[in-house]
């Protein structure tokens, strides 16, 4: 009898929050039916209305849509029992644990496999990879939407300078597409976008290392080009010390039309509700929440701790699940991994992911299993429908080159 030959693929998708349901990826990117947006993601008038979703990837691979504890569907028994779900161990471990038993349930082990997050999903992502890869589980890709695996890489702290560098060519873009930049480099934003690269990872990521060290005229050279670079006045980087943050960001930038940006789409601006000087984030409605029970907290702790020596019991520093996935790959040398990033998106910053990427400590060849796509676009890059467009084309391209030869439709 001749062996079954599987058809397409499987992939799991899920959103952050973290704890959050997965109906932004459902009703925003991958069903079969979309919420009807205006071309640019902008909000419709009312009455909202759904739509067919013709950039579904349904016609390359299933979809299974996971839900976190305490969202759409799912409750836990009570809150003691919500705890062993809220945090980064318990998470993995339990995302992990139901692909486990539905690829075993529904007998789907022969398909090739597929994990797709979102922002804190690519979190889980990452852990539940490397969770899994020492059961004996193995996915053919990985899909990072959105990333974020080393959260030193985002937190702004007074001890912590790394996310300033790696925000800087995101807070470029967004300056550039309100027309904030000098007339020279809004010439060729792609060439701008490398250049603030260049300059965050080499004169500015310097800069700031020096600290107090910096001479006055070093400072002043500092205060002018990151300015240059942001589009903020340049007292206002002062008074940053050349920090700046995501809130001194979007409060600044548009303050000449008393207008505040996005942080998860920099290009949405609006009047701050409570008036101008008003600090406090606003953005749309971002996900439906295990939060909504009132009781929910996460913890944070570093899910695989390895410190090992006098301290051990100690879990200290920033989560990072970037060690799962460098497990992952080394144990699979087959695994291949997509990282999509929004140029506007000011919460999980394309230069950070990039940064991470670079620092799994894997070997050239490994590295040329990872690749990368990006979007003029912000948080939820499908919310504009051109990037849409290119992401349901980017990911159906990944799966459809990374399916065994055999699990491609019509083959043999």
């Amino acid at each position: 009898m001749a062996p079954i030959v599987p058809r397409g693929a499987l992939t799991f998708s899920y959103n952050g929050g973290p704890g959050s349901a997965s109906i932004w990826l459902h009703m925003g990117a991958l069903g079969p039916r979309t919420v009807v947006l205006q071309p640019e993601g902008w909000m419709p008038e009312v009455p909202y209305r759904l739509h067919d979703n013709q950039y579904t990837p349904l016609d390359t691979t299933d979809i299974v849509m996971i839900d976190a504890i305490g969202t759409g569907y799912s409750r836990p028994a009570d809150m003691e029992q919500a705890k062993k779900f809220w945090g980064l161990r318990g998470d993995i471990q339990s995302f992990g644990e139901f692909i486990r038993m539905y690829i075993s349930r529904y007998e789907r082990w022969p398909l090739p496999l597929y994990l797709l997050g979102e922002s804190c999903g690519t979190t889980r992502s990452a852990g539940v990879a490397g969770y899994l890869a020492d059961k004996g589980i193995n996915f053919n890709g990985i899909c990072l939407l959105s990333m974020v695996l080393n959260f030193e890489s985002l937190e702004f702290a007074p001890t912590n300078d790394a996310p300033f560098p790696l925000i800087l060519p995101t807070m470029t873009m967004i300056a550039g597409y309100h027309h904030k930049l000098p007339a020279d480099l809004e010439q060729d934003m792609n060439r701008t976008r490398q250049q603030a690269s260049n300059f965050a990872m080499n004169e500015y990521w310097q800069a700031l290392n020096k600290g107090d060290a910096l001479t006055a005229e070093e400072r002043a050279t500092m205060i002018d080009r990151v300015s240059q670079y942001t589009g903020l006045p340049k007292n206002v980087v002062q008074m940053a010390n050349l920090r700046v943050d995501v809130r001194t960001f979007t409060q600044w930038l548009l303050v000449d039309q008393q207008k505040r940006v996005g942080r998860l789409d920099g290009r949405y601006t609006s009047p701050a509700p409570s008036g101008p000087m008003e600090t406090a984030f606003f953005d749309m409605p971002y996900y439906t929440s295990a939060r909504d029970l009132g009781t929910f907290s996460w913890n944070w702790a570093n899910p695989n701790p390895q410190r090992t020596g006098p301290g051990a019991g100690f879990e200290m520093g920033y989560a990072d699940v970037a060690t799962a996935l460098r497990s992952a790959m080394i144990k699979d040398p087959y695994l291949r991994v997509l990282v999509m990033e929004g140029d506007y998106d000011l919460a999980t910053p394309f230069l950070a992911a990039q940064y991470t990427m670079d620092h799994l400590n894997i070997t050239p060849e490994m590295h040329k299993n990872i690749s990368y796509d990006y979007y003029a676009s912000g948080h939820m890059v499908y919310l504009d429908s051109k990037a849409h467009d290119k992401m349901h084309k980017d990911y159906t391209n990944f799966v459809n080159s990374n399916l065994p030869h055999s699990s491609v439709a019509g083959g043999q």
